[in-house]
């Protein structure tokens, strides 16, 4: 999505050659491999750790981060595996959609007019928004050595970075479609039957 907005806004009349369907489906498949073989790597090791007592987490789903703390054995070195590995798929992403965003912003800040200054900031801040949301989120549970926060805030995280980002996607993609906005506006401002 980051490099789609930074060549649409930066190089717009170069579009369909810097962006064409082949890409747009290598760059999808490529980060569907990158999650799943994070899966691949995580949810064995998890899945085998021995557990003692009872198997109940106090957690929406399972994760690895509640299913480590069940462990009876010393998880540390797979603590430290999880930081390193979400350094990885998480910060390098992260990086390269604020670089295409600084970029964007760069370009966005030489527009002369307000439209077309509103017109860009208004293809990227949903974008954006949900992003921060995303990543945010996702560091704080991965990323933070030890849980500060009661089980509670824990989960209210892991139901942020799992519910919100796919629920609020589908309203601010299609709010920003013409014709939902016409078709919002024709039934809110229509009168009900029986008024003058």
């Amino acid at each position: 999505m980051a490099y789609d907005r930074y060549v649409a806004i930066c190089q717009p009349l170069h579009y369909l050659t810097l962006m064409p369907p082949q890409l747009c489906w290598a760059l999808a498949s490529v980060s569907w491999a990158i999650g799943f073989s994070n899966s691949l790597v995580h949810t064995p090791i998890t899945m085998t750790l021995p557990r003692c007592g009872h198997n109940r987490i106090n957690h929406f789903y399972c994760e690895t981060p509640p299913i480590m703390q069940l462990a009876c054995v010393d998880t540390t070195n797979y603590q430290k595996e999880i930081m390193m590995l979400s350094s990885i798929f998480l910060v390098f992403p992260l990086s390269l959609i604020l670089v295409s965003y600084g970029c964007i912003a760069y370009r966005v800040l030489k527009i002369k007019t307000p439209g077309g200054r509103r017109k860009a900031l208004g293809t990227c801040g949903s974008h954006l928004m949900v992003v921060s949301i995303f990543y945010s989120t996702l560091i704080y549970m991965y990323m933070s050595p030890k849980p500060k926060f009661s089980h509670d805030v824990i989960k209210f995280v892991a139901l942020l970075y799992n519910l919100i980002p796919p629920l609020i996607n589908p309203i601010i993609y299609t709010l920003r479609n013409r014709d939902v906005k016409d078709a919002i506006k024709k039934l809110v401002m229509r009168k009900p039957k029986g008024f003058c």
